[in-house]
């Protein structure tokens, strides 16, 4: 596979991009033929122990003496805006070799699957699984994602022109991305990123969803149009409704985006009916469509509700279905099975949304509550439970004087709008941020079911605690325990099919414990949450809040679903997807088939095939247990030296994430004005690090933890582990991703800095050690030695955005030594940004 990779990404970036650096951009000729000059100055540069200061001015006395000042700047603008262009340019390579560079068919695949499961006389028990099993990805407005619409589209026509080698139109385009803006104007609204992500419902999820699910089912022999549980694949989307922290999401944006979502859906529905149409021209079958085709352009054009619901549209296909077997032999019987099929998978919601909102403003608003009504609002836990759930109505909404209260409430209300146009597949769950005890979880079913006015046992919503810091992780069992055994939560719960969904948080979980840690603990306590389900007769399902990158829980997820054994329930996948994520994993419908079908397979294979890789033992799960718990020590004593919130705040480029203009959200939670690290988001915290190609999320911990088990002897068994083990070894190679992409040269000249010398050795020699024993363990010449592809892929990006990691820490570097910013070294920071993050796919 690396030779095709060579042959089709590499050497293709080669040629196309000697053609793209002789394009004029700004009326400046010559400006690309600079731009290998200044990446060989870099990386000369930096061989050399030189600083960013001193390889860009090196650089301009060299090659451009004549320039001074403006001019000078000038031209490291003009170096961004080509590198921009240069990331674009191998993403669309790469996008367009993406079945060639990936085994389609092969392992993970639907068709290896199937193939499996027949050689080993599964085929049946596979049949089964499937009519419980599920898999939810949930679309994030987290703001990863650089790209207006406008250079979406190009970018598109871009892989299109390139899968044909169309250099005409490749030039053309590549002149178009030149001259057009990559920079938001203005930050999005809720309702724009909402906007955004349904584009890749309707061009890619609309698509491949029914695509792979046909296959599927044709496979096993089963029927489309009865099968029994047609949401094996599904979309959640959180835009419109996560309200955690973003002042900008309000009740109407639940509503506004709901609406969007159902139209745009029946945009589908009506272009899909008028294919039928052109072949389901015979007696008794043509009116039916006829019929179906005209609910839907009524409740597309003329906003006339023809049908109330999917049932109601769904029984005008199967009459048309049943009169297509009657009359004609079924003919083009299979058009209109797939189409049945998509109603069935899409209903009138399209994607499932969620509401989102933090614990302690829950607690806020039930304070306003009970001053409203005369109470306090204190005692111990078990008397605040008891005093909310007697609770037997709420203040009208005009008494509220903080309105943020008012408008949670009616936030809670648009449940109701939402499932009476969509059904309740269209809203149904609301999850609570930084859970931290029964107490919170109750809140919000009370002020659910006081506010939707339902009975104990027919509220239409389920309750999601989010896990979040290693603490909560810890205690999640005993407070869902205590949980299981209210009368009342039961009873709802029994309701609600005996599901409990449980949140799990990687970004924040890393972001307070270090990588090791969280994700251990997060194994721990799934285990945890599913014996105490089971012993309750409760099926619990777990949602995993994950990132892009390593260090807030992405890297390889395949791996991890098919390693997490059979002490963790695994009836569902269910994950978050954001920013690039979405845009390299599902922005196609090659690479969203491909990711989706490996997600299935590896969630139905750790069924079928339990012992598929070896449970962690006892003594594996002790080796790890103490890794973990010495990394944590180590990430611990990190975030408490004194210069690491000063570090974040003045050196890394943290406070410019809040000024890129590509997503509605605030930088931090709260409104204190100082910098407090527990309000920090997970995006900024992680992708600074990223940004100063330090990544400490994704590994800090890592060598030390090892160094400590090496010095008792334990080298060997941890490489036995590591053979061992596939949860160790994903865990370990998704940690090695993470160093692939430091580069410390970069921030070297830190060491002479009087303030950050001390901090920046720390992170240097714990990056060392970390790449030292990783290589070791796996007994690897290189890091990710054992995935060719993906480390061609790195290097590749790597060098492309080496001048704009030098210009950024040039300007950096300036202001440090300088003692103060200016307008224009702020900029370069700030527009140094997008080609880094983009380039790396996966930095935030």
């Amino acid at each position: 596979m690396f030779q095709v990779y060579d042959t089709q990404v590499a050497k293709r970036f080669t040629i196309y991009n000697s053609l793209f650096l002789d394009l004029p951009f700004d009326d400046i000729y010559v400006t690309g033929t600079l731009l290998p000059f200044l990446g060989k100055a870099c990386e000369k540069g930096f061989a050399e122990g030189k600083s960013p200061r001193e390889i860009i001015d090196r650089f301009f006395e060299e090659m451009m003496p004549e320039e001074k000042g403006k001019a000078q700047t000038d031209f490291l603008f003009q170096m961004i805006q080509y590198v921009e262009r240069q990331v674009v340019l191998f993403d669309s390579i790469e996008d367009a070799a993406y079945e060639k560079i990936n085994d389609i068919s092969g392992k993970g695949s639907v068709k290896a699957l199937i193939s499996r499961v027949e050689s080993d006389r599964k085929k049946e028990e596979l049949i089964e699984k499937l009519k419980t099993f599920s898999i939810r990805l949930t679309l994030t407005a987290h703001p990863t994602q650089f790209y207006p619409g406008n250079v979406l589209g190009i970018i598109t026509d871009l892989e299109k022109a390139i899968r044909t080698d169309d250099l005409e139109s490749i030039n053309l385009l590549l002149q178009q991305l030149g001259k057009t803006g990559f920079i938001n104007r203005e930050k999005p609204t809720p309702f724009d990123e909402a906007i955004s992500l349904i584009w890749y419902l309707e061009n890619v999820f609309y698509h491949s969803i029914p695509d792979i699910i046909i296959r599927l089912l044709n496979g096993l022999g089963q029927p489309l149009h009865t099968w029994e549980n047609p949401a094996i694949l599904k979309v959640g989307f959180w835009p419109g409704g996560d309200r955690d922290g973003n002042p900008f999401v309000t009740h109407e944006t639940t509503i506004q985006v709901a609406d969007r979502l159902k139209k745009w859906l029946m945009r589908c529905y009506y272009r899909d009916l008028r294919k039928l149409r052109k072949r389901l021209t015979f007696k008794h079958v043509e009116e039916h469509i006829v019929k179906a085709e005209r609910g839907i352009y009524f409740t597309l054009f003329e906003n006339k509700e023809v049908y109330a619901s999917k049932e109601d549209l769904l029984a005008v296909l199967f009459d048309a279905r049943e009169a297509l077997v009657k009359y004609h032999d079924g003919l083009f019987l299979d058009l209109l099975d797939q189409f049945i099929l998509k109603v069935r998978i899409f209903g009138f919601h399209f994607a499932y949304m969620d509401l989102r909102q933090d614990s302690r403003k829950h607690d806020g608003l039930w304070e306003e509550v009970f001053s409203l009504q005369g109470k306090e609002f204190i005692g111990s836990e078990s008397e605040l439970i008891e005093k909310v759930m007697k609770t037997k109505s709420l203040p009208s909404l005009d008494q509220y004087q903080e309105p943020f209260h008012k408008e949670m409430l009616q936030s809670i209300g648009t449940v109701n709008a939402v499932q009476k146009t969509n059904g309740e597949d269209g809203l149904h769950r609301y999850i609570i941020s930084n859970c931290q005890s029964v107490l919170h979880i109750l809140e919000v079913y009370q002020l659910a079911k006081l506010t939707l006015r339902k009975k104990v046992g027919e509220l239409p919503l389920d309750i999601v605690p989010l896990f979040e810091t290693i603490d909560d992780l810890k205690m999640a069992p005993e407070i869902m325990s205590k949980l299981y055994q209210m009368p009342e939560y039961k009873t709802h719960l029994t309701s609600r099919n005996s599901k409990q969904n449980i949140m799990l948080g990687f970004s924040d979980g890393t972001k307070d414990g270090g990588y090791l840690k969280a994700n251990w603990s997060i194994l721990v306590a799934k285990e945890e949450l599913t014996r105490v389900s089971r012993e309750n007769g409760i099926e619990v399902v777990f949602f995993d809040g994950r990132g892009g990158p390593v260090a807030r829980g992405g890297g390889n997820l395949h791996n991890f679903y098919a390693s997490l054994g059979e002490k963790v329930e695994n009836s569902e996948i269910q994950v978050t997807i954001q920013g690039q994520t979405i845009s390299s994993n599902y922005g196609k419908q090659a690479s969203c088939i491909y990711n989706f079908e490996q997600l299935l397979s590896a969630g139905v294979e750790s069924h079928l095939y339990p012992n598929f890789e070896k449970s962690l033992n006892d003594e594996q799960r002790a080796l790890i247990d103490k890794l973990a718990n010495i990394g944590y020590g180590k990430y611990k004593d990190l975030k408490s030296h004194p210069k690491f919130v000063p570090y974040l705040e003045h050196v890394a480029p943290l406070k410019f994430f809040g000024m890129t203009n590509i997503g509605s959200r605030p930088l931090k939670r709260g409104k204190d004005s100082g910098l407090r690290f527990e309000d920090l988001r997970a995006i900024p915290f992680v992708g600074s690090w990223a940004q100063m190609k330090q990544n400490i999320p994704g590994f800090y911990g890592v060598g030390t933890a090892i160094s400590a088990l090496e010095k008792e002897g334990g080298m060997g068994e941890l490489k036995k582990l590591y053979q061992d083990s596939l949860f160790f070894r994903t865990l370990l190679s998704n940690s090695m991703q993470s160093l692939k992409k430091c580069f410390y040269p970069a921030t070297a000249y830190l060491k002479d800095n009087p303030e950050y010398s001390e901090f920046w050795y720390l992170l240097f020699q714990e990056f060392e050690c970390s790449v030292e024993k990783l290589k070791e363990i796996a007994e690897m010449e290189e890091l990710m030695d054992d995935n060719l592809v993906s480390k061609t892929s790195i290097e590749i990006r790597e060098r492309i955005v080496l001048p704009l990691i030098t210009i950024q820490q040039y300007a950096i570097q300036t202001i440090l030594e300088n003692g103060g910013s200016t307008e224009i070294l702020d900029k370069l920071i700030l527009r140094t940004m997008f080609g880094i993050i983009n380039a790396t796919r996966n930095a935030a």
